[in-house]
């Protein structure tokens, strides 16, 4: 099987360089795009602040029916969004549809937020004085978007900007230009103004580089990123020497709790779902089951009969609730992960190291501090249950992590479950539902090594926006000097 190599296609006298996505699971050519290199920006970063000109100027309701137009076109494209998912990532369809679903819901709350980008007045202890609190769009965004839910994260970086009034570049993921390149299409046909919504597509060995010149460019006011902790780190750091706000979502460690009053059965149907939807590859994935002692057993029990009817298949056939991985390398490391802790004593319950793309569901019991899953985001179709003594050490190891993104809590106490749910430091809790929770509507991020900011509804508005304040003299003025 392939890995996930983006392989270059030579230049050529008169065009330019462009590189291949490798489909992970056939090793055939997925998708073609054109390589830009580092010295192409700030063509784009010019065009997108001369969209920024004509698009800040229209009023809400033009903004709201273009967005609105764009979630239209988004799903008349639904075929070739399955395709290209499929193809560059090794989706499945079910996993392409919710995708398309989602991301089309996004751009209609955006559209819906046109008209909720307001402000205030503010009283004044000078005479005369009116003072307001303004908002006012920020100019040309940079949003920064990865290959797992790439219709989602990739209508999610420059959705609630545009209904804002800013113009954006979206830096597709060298894994899926085309599906990314997709949802540009769309937004072309839904009647933006020229230079409004750009893309940029790069062979993965001009990643940094591309990225950086962006960042750099003074017409790029703010950036968000959806992606890794450890890249995340470095775009924070280059767009501090600017002074750029940076919008981070990054990576999770996701808590399950399982308190010995849980509905066993809802808990482990939450569980899987949140583990094993799409192969594991989901920020929100579930990642750690901690389970009261007193409950563990039986709950290990049935959460196997349930993974034993999960199998995994090519996704182009579509026979299987789980399709490929995106790529050797998480092979690798699931399958160290496995013999790290099996060595160190935990118990295989189902699924196992593999050789190929298409990965078991695998579930590993009896996880301890001292192996690399309890604390190593594996991303990838494994889970661990974590045995707590009872409720506040199941809290304690809840928070013992670096990452915050989503938890949840099952109890059949609702008042204890929003108790516990306070003193679980994530940026997201769901008490009796899956990790994996997502709705256009809603205050989105984490904290900690998850990141930082939100997306989604009305906090989405204060990260795309420029709070300013004016005031109007309505008296002569009175000056000491």
């Amino acid at each position: 099987m392939m890995g996930n190599d983006c392989r270059r296609i030579g230049r050529h006298t008169g065009e330019k360089m462009k590189f291949e996505r490798i489909n992970p699971l056939t090793g055939e050519c997925a998708s073609t795009s054109i390589a830009m290199q580092p010295g192409d920006m700030a063509t784009i970063a010019n065009t997108a602040q001369s969209g920024f000109e004509a698009w800040s100027q229209t009023g809400p309701n033009t903004r709201r029916a273009v967005l609105s137009k764009a979630a239209a076109a988004l799903e008349a494209k639904k075929d070739a969004f399955v395709d290209a998912m499929m193809n560059e990532v090794g989706a499945t369809a079910g996993w392409a549809m919710f995708n398309l679903t989602l991301a089309a819901s996004m751009l209609r709350e955006a559209a819906a937020l046109t008209t909720q980008i307001g402000g205030e007045t503010i009283p004044s202890d000078k005479p005369g004085c009116l003072a307001m609190a303004v908002r006012e769009p920020v100019s040309v965004i940079l949003g920064i978007a990865p290959w797992n839910a790439p219709i989602i994260l990739g209508v999610r970086a420059i959705s609630t900007a545009l209904a804002c009034g800013n113009a954006v570049i979206l830096k597709a993921s060298e894994l899926c230009p085309r599906t990314h390149s997709l949802i540009i299409e769309a937004c072309a046909e839904a009647g933006f103004p020229d230079g409004t919504v750009n893309i940029v597509t790069n062979a993965s060995a001009d990643a940094a580089d591309v990225v950086g010149a962006l960042i750099d460019h003074p017409a790029v006011k703010r950036i968000n990123f959806t992606g890794s902790t450890a890249v995340g780190r470095i775009i924070a750091k280059r767009a501090a020497e600017h002074l750029k706000p940076v919008l981070l979502e990054l990576g999770g460690k996701a808590p399950l709790l399982v308190l010995d009053d849980a509905d066993l059965d809802e808990a482990v149907k939450a569980a899987a779902f949140g583990a094993f939807m799409n192969q594991g590859q989901i920020c929100m994935s579930t990642e750690r089951l901690i389970v009261n002692e007193t409950v563990a057993d039986a709950f290990v029990e049935k959460l196997q009969a349930k993974v034993n009817t999960m199998p995994t298949g090519d996704p182009r056939e579509g026979k299987a609730p789980l399709g490929a991985v995106v790529d050797e390398r998480t092979v690798s490391k699931v399958n160290s992960l496995i013999d790290d802790a099996v060595s160190k004593g935990a118990r295989l319950v189902s699924g196992g190291k593999s050789d190929s793309v298409l990965m078991q569901a695998t579930v590993l019991d009896r996880v301890t501090p001292a192996m690399k899953i309890y604390r190593e985001e594996s991303f990838g179709p494994i889970v661990a249950v974590i045995r707590a003594q009872d409720t506040e050490d199941a809290v304690r190891i809840a928070n013992d992590s670096e990452y915050g993104l989503s938890a949840a809590i099952f109890t059949r106490d609702s008042a204890k479950g929003l108790t516990l749910a306070k003193r679980i430091k994530s940026g997201i809790c769901h008490i009796n539902g899956p990790t994996v929770h997502d709705e256009a509507q809603m205050p989105f991020g984490g904290v900690g090594a998850s990141g930082y900011g939100r997306f989604g509804g009305k906090a989405g508005i204060d990260q795309f926006t420029e709070l300013r304040w004016i005031t109007l003299e309505t008296q002569p003025g009175h000056y000491p000097i």
